[in-house]
C-alpha cells in the first residue's frame, strides 16, 4: 500500500465515520424530539389539573361551611330538646304535686 492508497483509504474511513455519526445524531434527535401535539396534551392536562384542584378547593370550602351550619343547627336543636325536657320534667312535678294535694 503506497502513500496515495493510504490517504484515500483513511479519507474513506473518516468519511464513513462522519456519515455514521451524522446519521446516529439525526436518529437520536428524531427519536427524542418532543412533538408539538405532546406539548399541547401536556398543556391541556395541566389546565385540567388546575381546574380540578380549584373545584376540589371549592368543594372543601362548601363542605366546611355546611358542616359548621349543621353543627350550629345540632347545637340549637340539642338546646331546644334540653329546654323541652326541663319543661316536661317541671310539668310532671307540678302534676305530681297536684295529685298529692288532691289525694
Amino acid at each position: 500500500m503506497n502513500r496515495t492508497e493510504f490517504i484515500i483509504a483513511t479519507a474513506i474511513i473518516l468519511f464513513v465515520a462522519f456519515v455514521m455519526g451524522w446519521f446516529a445524531n439525526w436518529l437520536v434527535h428524531r427519536v427524542t424530539r418532543v412533538r408539538q401535539s405532546d406539548v399541547a396534551d401536556l398543556d391541556r392536562m395541566s389546565q385540567e389539573l388546575h381546574e380540578a384542584e380549584e373545584t376540589r378547593d371549592q368543594a372543601i370550602t362548601y363542605l366546611q361551611q355546611r358542616e359548621a351550619e349543621l353543627t350550629n343547627q345540632l347545637t340549637q336543636t340539642e338546646a331546644e330538646l334540653a329546654a323541652a325536657m326541663d319543661g316536661l320534667r317541671a310539668a310532671r312535678q307540678d302534676a305530681e304535686e297536684l295529685r298529692t294535694q288532691q289525694g
